[in-house]
């Protein structure tokens, strides 16, 4: 990985009952929540291809918003509580 993520996590947990209501899936529901400043947090896997999670982890860098990156789209979609995997996933505020 190279020098612009933020801060790495191992396991990210069952986010879908820890956040109930507050949780987005998805890079286009998570572009609009950004837009609208409704994110606190943002998950994005590392095997998912750059070309949808570098935009939004450079968005994040602009409204500091902090990026958490998951070892893989499988364990993130896991934690979302969906049968599929996530590139990216975020907290609503």
């Amino acid at each position: 990985m190279d020098t612009k993520i933020e801060h790495k996590i191992v396991q990210c947990g069952n986010m879908a009952e820890n956040h109930m209501g507050l949780l987005v899936v998805g890079a286009k529901q998570i572009r609009k929540a950004l837009k609208k400043g409704d994110i606190s947090t943002v998950f994005l896997a590392e095997n998912a291809d750059p070309a949808i999670t570098e935009p939004l982890a450079d968005v994040c860098r602009e409204q500091k918003i902090p990026v958490s990156w998951v070892r893989s789209m499988k364990e993130l979609g896991a934690a979302c509580g969906i049968e599929v995997g996530a590139a990216a996933a975020a907290i609503r505020l």
